[in-house]
């Protein structure tokens, strides 16, 4: 299973790779979502878990950008903002929304449920 995780805040993003890794989950970094395109344009992921607010590119445009590429993508959606804003278009009913700080064992097994590993 990969993962890719994108959020400009790199302390955060560079932990939460560290402690999927330790639970043995391949998660891939990109500070911006110029970086996580080209990213997924050499890697397949099975998950996204992109920040909503980010500088440039957001959380729901990367999505919209990164869902024709991989299909079969599924997306986790994290803000440190505290209201979530869903009615930017491109978010759906299915997609997962989780607010910082993470639970760790939460966001593991909302991954495994998404793809099945559980």
């Amino acid at each position: 299973m990969k993962i890719l995780l994108v959020d400009d805040e790199q302390k955060f993003i560079n932990m939460l790779a560290k402690r999927l890794a330790l639970r043995g989950i391949e998660a891939h970094v990109a500070y911006t979502g110029e970086d996580a395109l080209k990213k997924a344009g050499d890697t397949v992921y099975d998950v996204a878990v992109l920040d909503i607010k980010m500088p440039g590119i957001s959380g729901v445009q990367l999505k919209k950008e990164l869902s024709p590429l991989h299909p079969n993508m599924q997306f986790i959606f994290v803000t440190g903002h505290g209201g979530i804003e869903k009615s930017e278009d491109g978010s759906s009913e299915k997609d997962i929304y989780l607010s910082k700080p993470l639970d760790i064992e939460f966001l593991i097994e909302t991954i495994e449920d998404l793809t099945h590993t559980g």
